[in-house]
């Protein structure tokens, strides 16, 4: 899943922004209203995180923009205001939660959660036959038996589960699962797939992951 912060304060970027890497999410980071704008008119986002106090482009100001013009990606607001009349103007503007500084990075991971969980389908885990994904504790297990996987192996897989039944291409999953440094001249998600499929695929006979020649990838039970 791929996350953008909008954020001026660059510490405080940075420190969501590695959270959120360990925790597997693909992340771009912009620190005025209108460069995150931008990146949100050339990419995919699952999610937005976003300050009300911006440069160039406020958060209620962007966050109206985009929902009048039917972006349906969820936005997180985070700020430091904090009264009742400031939660209401963020979510009226068209926010989906509302979390104020200081927060608990945990509370911000089950707000994360929460919020893709809705933008989805309202569930705690995917399944494709007997391959079970839990999206809150990340464990992954196949007829069973616990898979490890390492956080970028896990972002692949949830993504895959995710749209299960259909062809995804290189494209689709560098723009949900890596972030906009991924040079997409490279090999490097064939060899997550390789990686994905030694480990989800090995030892059963039913193969689930799939290549579909010219296209992409296909997880199919």
């Amino acid at each position: 899943m791929r996350i953008l912060i909008i954020e001026d304060e660059k510490k405080i970027a940075g420190f969501i922004k590695r959270g959120l890497k360990e925790e597997g999410y693909a992340v771009d980071s912009a620190y005025d209203g209108e460069e995150g704008y931008r990146l949100i008119a050339e990419n995919d986002y699952d999610l937005i995180i976003l300050d009300i106090m911006l440069p160039t482009c406020d958060g209620i100001t962007l966050c109206r923009r985009l929902r009048e013009e039917g972006t349906t990606i969820p936005v997180l607001m985070l700020t430091a205001k904090d009264s009742v009349q400031d939660k209401v103007t963020g979510l009226d503007s068209g926010a989906d939660d509302y979390l104020t500084k200081p927060f608990a990075f945990e509370e911000l991971l089950a707000r994360i959660r929460a919020l893709l969980r809705k933008s989805v389908k309202q569930t705690t885990k995917l399944q494709a036959g007997d391959l079970v994904l839990d999206l809150i504790t990340h464990r992954v297990t196949r007829a069973g038996e616990e898979i490890a996987l390492t956080t970028r192996e896990y972002a692949l897989l949830e993504y895959l589960m995710r749209n299960a039944g259909t062809v995804v291409t290189r494209t689709m999953i560098s723009e949900h699962v890596w972030d906009i440094d991924f040079d997409t001249d490279t090999n490097v998600i064939d060899v997550y797939i390789n990686y994905l499929r030694n480990k989800i695929d090995s030892r059963f006979q039913k193969k689930l992951i799939n290549t579909v020649r010219g296209r992409g990838y296909l997880l199919k039970d």
